[in-house]
């Protein structure tokens, strides 16, 4: 059902992912124009999943380009700007871990996570923001980790990636507050995707036991944040961070 009376433009990184294709699907069905971001190499797979929501009605459009590199994401953005007029809402959901603890993290595996996770995030946003300023209207979500705010052993790289990625917010959020531009992060919890159902079933029930709300986040509720900040109702909320973790952590 559509709940938004004007029908913008969104582009989502990472959007035929777990998280992501939630994120794609609640904006479609709240009225919007969708365009999910897959790697190139992804494409198979996102089309079976572009196929699922052709099925729910829903018509997402895809694009493939490695949001990790500037020149790449510079060169399809224009072309995607070019055919839908211009990009109003910006999700960066793109993400991946390659976990290890620091004495054995390689700088391979560092460099990697802070490209995908914190570099995308520059390369999608410095490509959109004036235009969104320049139109007087634009939302860009970027998607955190609850591990971006208390840190976690093994993840010296992702949790130091999703930090920034709220650090990038709050900078950006000041520098086009003035131009109805809102800038917010969503970090998740613990969310039941496939990254979650890879780790071990005892660690697994040790995660469950340290959640108050006694379950894992599902990708709907991670969603369901993105789409009410990308809407008129939260013309008002810039540089904020949302948290969907069940309680996992709690901030001030």
């Amino acid at each position: 059902m559509k709940t938004e009376s004007i029908s913008r433009t969104a582009l989502v990184t990472g959007g035929t992912g777990a998280i992501g294709a939630a994120i794609s699907r609640q904006l479609a069905q709240a009225g919007h124009r969708v365009i999910a971001v897959c790697l190139p190499a992804d494409r198979p797979q996102a089309e079976a999943v572009q196929s699922g929501w052709q099925a729910e009605g829903l018509d997402i459009a895809l694009a493939s380009f490695d949001a990790s590199d500037f020149d790449d994401t510079a060169a399809s953005i224009l072309r995607l700007e070019a055919r839908f007029d211009a990009i109003d809402i910006l999700v960066n959901c793109a993400g991946i871990t390659r976990d290890a603890p620091l004495r054995r993290m390689t700088p391979e595996q560092w460099q990697a996570v802070l490209r995908v996770n914190l570099d995308s995030v520059f390369n999608t946003s410095r490509q959109v923001a004036d235009g969104m300023a320049q139109r007087g209207w634009g939302r860009i979500v970027n998607i955190s980790s609850v591990n971006g705010q208390r840190g976690q052993f093994g993840q010296t790289n992702y949790s130091a990636s999703k930090a920034g990625v709220h650090g990038f917010t709050m900078a950006l959020a000041l520098e086009v507050a003035r131009k109805g531009v809102t800038v917010n992060t969503v970090a998740p919890g613990y969310i039941d995707s496939p990254m979650i159902s890879a780790v071990p079933d005892a660690i697994r029930a040790d995660i469950l036991a340290g959640i108050p709300a006694g379950r894992y986040g599902q990708p709907a509720d991670v969603a369901a944040a993105v789409a009410f900040l990308c809407s008129e109702a939260a013309a008002y909320i810039t540089g904020a961070q949302l948290p969907v973790n069940g309680g996992l952590y709690l901030s001030a």
